[in-house]
This record gives C-alpha cells, sequence and structure tokens, in this order.
C-alpha cells in the first residue's frame, strides 16, 4: 500500500475517534445550572377542581436568557412521586427529571395537571400547594403551584352490566321509537340539595313521580356536558333561595351552570343541558336562582289543564344559554322580579298558548356570541301540529329590550284565543318604516292591549353585554312603574325598597334614593 494513502487513512481513522468520543460526552456542551432561570410566571395558579376530578393542563415556561447551553440538574415536585400533581417536560411526562438541557436565549415548556382526593383532609375545601422545583443545593429555583380542590357529591347514571350507562325515555320519536337519554331517577335520600357542598351531575338526574326536589338556600349545582334536570309528571322542584348580602357572592343564591370551573369558562354558554319541568309536573317553585350557560335554561311543559301555576319565579336570573332562555309550552308561569336576559335565541319564547304573568321582569338581550334571528319575546298559540289558546300574557311593569330593531313578536292562529297585554312597560320596536303599520297586534294606540307604554326608550342599563342589567340615572324607566299591582312588590330583585314611585323592570335604580 503507497504511503499517501495509508497517512489518509490514518487522519480519517482519528477523525472518526474523534468526533465518537465528543458525541459520547455531549454534557461538555452543556455548563450546569447556576440558578439563573426565568419564568413566565412565579405561581402557577391551577384555579378550583373538585375531588377526584382532573384539572385543565397550565403552563408554565422556563427562559436560560444566557449565552451558554445548560443542564438543569433537576426538575420535579417537592413531594416527588407521591405528588398529587403531574408534569410534562418538553414532552416527557413524569414528576422528576434529571438533566434537563436548555439551549441558550432558548425556553422550554413545563405542562402542569393535577387530580386531588380531598377526603384524604377534614375540610370539604383545601388549599393544595406544592413547589415546583429547578436545580439543587443552594441553586435551587422554585414556582409555587395553586390549587382549590372542593369536595362534592356526584350524582350519576348507573353502568349496566353490559357497560352501557341507564337511561331515561323522554318520549317517542315520529316513527314510534323510544327517546332515550343518560340519566337515572333521583333516590329518596338524594331530593334535599344542602349548601354543605357543591352537586355535580352527569347525565340527566330526574325526579320521580311524586317526589318533591328540595334545594336550600345557597346550594351549588354543576352539570357535566349533556347533562340537566328533569322535573317528571307529578313531580315538584323547589328552589329555596334568599336574598344574599354580598351580590359577588351571592352566599343565599341558588346557582345552576357547568362542572368547568376555570375563570376561563365562566361566560361560556352552552356548557351543559337544561332544566326540563315535564308536562304534568306541579306547583314548581323557583326563589333566587341563577342559571346560566346552559343550552337551553329552563323548559316547562304545561298541558290542557292550567288553572294552578306551572312554575313560579321570583328573584331569579337566567342567562348566556345558546337556545331560549325559558321556554313555555302551554303552561302556566307566574314570573316576579326576575330577569331573562341574553340567549342564542328569545330571551322568553311562549310556544302554543298559555297562561303567563309578568311583573316588574326584565327581558333584555344583549347576545353577542352569534347571530341571533329570535326577538327577546316571542309568543304564538299554535305548533306544527297543534293549536291552543294563549288565554292570558300580561306584562306589568317590565323591560323588553335588545340589540335587535323589534324585541317582541307575536304570532297567532286565528281560529284560537290570543290574549295578551303590556301595561307601564318599556318595549323595544322600532318599525322605522311601518312594516307592521296594517297589523293590529303591534298597534301601540290600542289601549286595550298596550297602556303607558314607553316605546324604544332608553333602558340605561348598566353594562348589557355582560349581562348587567340594573338601570342608570338616565333610564327612562325610572318612577315610570304602576305602583299599585296585585299582589304588590314593594322590593326589587336586590332588596331595595321601590318606594311609592317605583321603576319599570326587576331592578330599582339606587341612585334617584
Amino acid at each position: 500500500m503507497n504511503r499517501p494513502l495509508i497517512k489518509s487513512l490514518a487522519l480519517l481513522t482519528m477523525l472518526v475517534l474523534a468526533i465518537s468520543w465528543n458525541s459520547c460526552r455531549k454534557d461538555f456542551d452543556y455548563v450546569r445550572s447556576t440558578g439563573n432561570l426565568e419564568f413566565s410566571k412565579d405561581t402557577v395558579f391551577l384555579d378550583t377542581i373538585f375531588t377526584n376530578i382532573g384539572s385543565a393542563t397550565y403552563t408554565l415556561k422556563v427562559y436560560n436568557r444566557s449565552n451558554e447551553d445548560i443542564l438543569i440538574p433537576f426538575v420535579g415536585l417537592e413531594t416527588g412521586q407521591t405528588s398529587s400533581y403531574r408534569l410534562n417536560v418538553d414532552g416527557q411526562a413524569g414528576k422528576e427529571f434529571n438533566d434537563v438541557p436548555l439551549l441558550a436565549k432558548d425556553s422550554l415548556f413545563v405542562f402542569i395537571e393535577t387530580t386531588f382526593d380531598v377526603s384524604q383532609t377534614p375540610e370539604n375545601e383545601f388549599l393544595y400547594t406544592e413547589s415546583l422545583l429547578f436545580g439543587n443545593n443552594t441553586n435551587q429555583q422554585a414556582v409555587e403551584l395553586v390549587t382549590l380542590v372542593k369536595d362534592a357529591v356526584f350524582l350519576y347514571p348507573a353502568t349496566l352490566s353490559n357497560g352501557t350507562k341507564e337511561t331515561l325515555v323522554l318520549g317517542m320519536d315520529e316513527n314510534g321509537n323510544e327517546i332515550r337519554v343518560e340519566g337515572f331517577l333521583l333516590e329518596t335520600n338524594q331530593l334535599q340539595f344542602t349548601n354543605e357542598k357543591p352537586y355535580v351531575i352527569y347525565g340527566y338526574a330526574a325526579v320521580p313521580e311524586g317526589n318533591t326536589l328540595t334545594m336550600d338556600a345557597g346550594a351549588r349545582v354543576h352539570f357535566h356536558k349533556n347533562s340537566g334536570l328533569l322535573v317528571n309528571s307529578g313531580a315538584s322542584l323547589h328552589i329555596n333561595g334568599l336574598l344574599s348580602e354580598d351580590q359577588e357572592v351571592l352566599e343565599n343564591e341558588v346557582i345552576f351552570e357547568g362542572d368547568r370551573l376555570e375563570p376561563t369558562y365562566a361566560d361560556v354558554p352552552g356548557q351543559w343541558g337544561t332544566v326540563w319541568l315535564r308536562e304534568g309536573s306541579v306547583d314548581n317553585q323557583i326563589n333566587h336562582l341563577t342559571i346560566k350557560n346552559a343550552t337551553l335554561g329552563l323548559r316547562v311543559e304545561g298541558g290542557e289543564q292550567l288553572s294552578n301555576p306551572t312554575l313560579t319565579l321570583r328573584n331569579s336570573q337566567i342567562h348566556n344559554s345558546v337556545s331560549h332562555n325559558l321556554w313555555a309550552i302551554s303552561s302556566h308561569i307566574v314570573a316576579e322580579n326576575s330577569v331573562l336576559g341574553s340567549a342564542g335565541a328569545s330571551s322568553f319564547y311562549a310556544n302554543n298558548g298559555g297562561n303567563y304573568s309578568f311583573a316588574h321582569c326584565t327581558l333584555a338581550n344583549y347576545w353577542n356570541n352569534s347571530i341571533r334571528n329570535w326577538p327577546t319575546l316571542a309568543m304564538d298559540n299554535f305548533t306544527t301540529n297543534s293549536s291552543m289558546a294563549l288565554e292570558k300574557a300580561n306584562f306589568i311593569n317590565c323591560i323588553i329590550d335588545g340589540t335587535m330593531r323589534f324585541e317582541l313578536s307575536l304570532q297567532r292562529d286565528m281560529d284560537t284565543d290570543f290574549n295578551f297585554g303590556f301595561e307601564n312597560c318599556l318595549l323595544k320596536f322600532n318599525d322605522a318604516d311601518n312594516q307592521f303599520e296594517n297589523n293590529p297586534l303591534y298597534n301601540f294606540l290600542d289601549t286595550d292591549l298596550y297602556q303607558n307604554l314607553l316605546l324604544n326608550a332608553d333602558a340605561d342599563f348598566a353594562d348589557p353585554f355582560k349581562d348587567k342589567f340594573w338601570i342608570g340615572e338616565n333610564s327612562a324607566a325610572i318612577d315610570a312603574a304602576n305602583p299599585a299591582i296585585t299582589p304588590p312588590l314593594p322590593l326589587d330583585i336586590l332588596g331595595t325598597d321601590r318606594g311609592a314611585n317605583p321603576d319599570i323592570g326587576a331592578y330599582e335604580n339606587v341612585m334617584e334614593n
């Protein structure tokens, strides 16, 4: 073999050995972290979760601002493998990690989750804190993890022997097939909801015939996706909320909402199903209830017998439903001091007749999550298959307002009674181009239908796009209500005395007092 070739082979061998040796000693490319990491936050708040229900995933970003590639000797949880927190560090799941590389001027993501069993503590609420550690010894840095864990009563359908969930029959489809939904009948010992712990419902919880579901003041009910509450024929719902001193905390209000407790879900509509008072349910009484973020807030089915109210609704609020906030079908409803706020369809839809008495209520639809094609208030006396009389629909001292030109829709079957009236109401109906000029249902000069109407006047709501419908000092509703109504309503929804000259709507303006 010639000498140049031998020389070349020797040089090549040395180069390969050098590369191999260097690749086996990658740590030589990094320096150990000296505690100079920076973080996107010094505390990660994982918000509130229910016991044994996993949290959402939260993100922490870790920065190496130096000009050197570094190894972080340790990244892990303070209590190690026994921690109820879980980590994912740059794509690797675990609770403890060693020698985590981080290039100069670069960053890495740490994803954090938790599931905690609050029964490990004597409290119904437990603030679960732990440190997420970076580095060792004197160079160690920490980011705090904080989660509020709530104990809860969980109600859900049973799992059958074939692996499917227990179901309830809702009715029959047009082909005679049963319509079923995952759900269960509440047992006798489940018919009293207290304020000791929140309730979390999976599927539809149904009140059996002959029973009453009672909810104490301050009760909190959270519904999982596609879940809700059914009140069957012959059953009743009694919600006994009370006026709260703190209107932020609402300590005595009964609240129905979804089971996602993160702040980002606070105003997301459609998180759960509906509350459904089925045909034949009786003596339903609701006081100081807030229903929010449902698909359909409250569905009330009456029937041919309307002598007694299907539902009495007082001092309550329903808002942010994807469909209607209140959909009443041939029902008898008495509503006082209540707010039917923004919804993807109507705030109140009175369908196929019924009997309705609304006093000092605010119906206002400022929905801005999508295009809305329904008015705030819609009433008719028919469906595709039937027609029933609208025996009465009286609105006294009420506000009907919203973002559309026409916030009232009246549609009638001429062969069936259609009786309604508005007295001392503020109504949004801006017929500037006289589309309804010849329709007698919208003859606002007809005193048999409309008395003391404030047409297209300014309600001056505080922040209607956030469902804050108390009125300001420039509201046309101030002092415009009829004080001589029966029964009298001397206090508004917040317990404010209306005085001798009450305001229209559920709220009395406090600036004038």
